[in-house]
């Protein structure tokens, strides 16, 4: 329904970031174009010993024309020397198809037409906007095959989740992420918050998922929530909380990546784990949150 119009060079930012979950697994992969640079990372997460895979690519000076075309019209791919991922479209969803010395295989994600997906526009001028599409509780099933195991992701027990971005940024931006799907008490519950980087502007990106499954509704919340952590301690516990939210989310892992070439520089602390606590529906429902898993993050750009 929504196309962005990026003219010019330089400030275009393009990113489709998939991430799917399952009680033994995770793995997380994001293509991206910047105008002067197009790449991707990927990353597996053993929910158990926490062993890690990560793998990815950067090219200097060269676009992803992929990347222009209307969201879900064509294959999106990343490569790199011995590896790739791509989004493949498909008549139920994406396939999700990762290739790497150390990972393989392809998870297929349904997306149903009534499943609605939260969009939003975040004004920072009239020179500078972000589009982003945030969709969670996308059930995603196949094997990925990681060393010597394979995974298998149920799509009873499977999650995905789609962070899709274009948009005109300035140099520096900071801001926060949470996601979680899961079920509690009989409910399946969808997370989805982010702050900092929306401050100012009139637009949040804050919704809640109930039973969203059954009749595919968005419960938006326009306020800004506080967020609290302690940047010293990734690991110990974040609160986020609102009129609508009062949650607690347990780390059980935190991913730290920085990439600095001066100019262009990237901080990021990634924090997987699980949501407790309690959410309150439109119609004043309140629901309880029992460890839920996802994940919080603080990212910093100059790019």
């Amino acid at each position: 329904m929504h196309r962005t119009w990026l003219y010019g060079w330089g400030r275009n930012k393009r990113f489709d970031y998939w991430c799917v979950t399952s009680p033994d697994a995770v793995v997380a992969f994001s293509i991206s174009d910047v105008d002067y640079r197009n790449g991707f990372s990927a990353f597996f997460l053993d929910r158990a010993d926490r062993s890690t895979v990560t793998f990815g690519s950067s090219r200097w000076l060269r676009r992803n024309h992929d990347m222009s075309a209307p969201w879900g019209t064509t294959e999106i791919t990343g490569t790199g020397p011995g590896c790739s991922v791509s989004v493949v479209p498909t008549d139920a969803g994406v396939r999700l198809v990762l290739a790497a010395p150390e990972l393989s295989g392809a998870l297929d994600v349904a997306i149903p037409d009534d499943h609605e997906s939260m969009n939003v526009i975040v004004p920072w001028s009239r020179r500078r906007y972000q589009y982003t599409r945030k969709h969670n509780c996308l059930r995603a099933s196949g094997t990925l095959h990681v060393r010597d195991r394979d995974y298998r992701f149920d799509g009873d027990d499977s999650y995905a989740t789609l962070d899709h971005g274009r948009g005109q940024w300035p140099y520096s931006t900071v801001w926060n992420w949470a996601s979680g799907s899961g079920h509690t008490d009989g409910h399946e519950i969808g997370l989805r918050f982010g702050g900092k980087w929306t401050a100012g502007t009139p637009s949040t990106e804050n919704a809640l998922r109930i039973d969203g499954r059954i009749d595919g509704r968005i419960e938006k919340i326009s306020e800004e929530l506080t967020w609290r952590y302690d940047p010293d301690d990734w690991l110990a516990p974040w609160h986020i909380s609102g009129e609508q939210v009062d949650l607690t989310f347990q780390p059980e892992y935190n991913r730290s990546s920085s990439f600095d070439r001066i100019v262009v520089r990237s901080r990021e602390n990634l924090a997987f784990g699980v949501f407790s606590g309690t959410v309150r529906s439109w119609d004043g429902a309140v629901h309880r949150v029992h460890d839920i898993f996802g994940w919080a993050e603080e990212v910093h750009r100059r790019w």
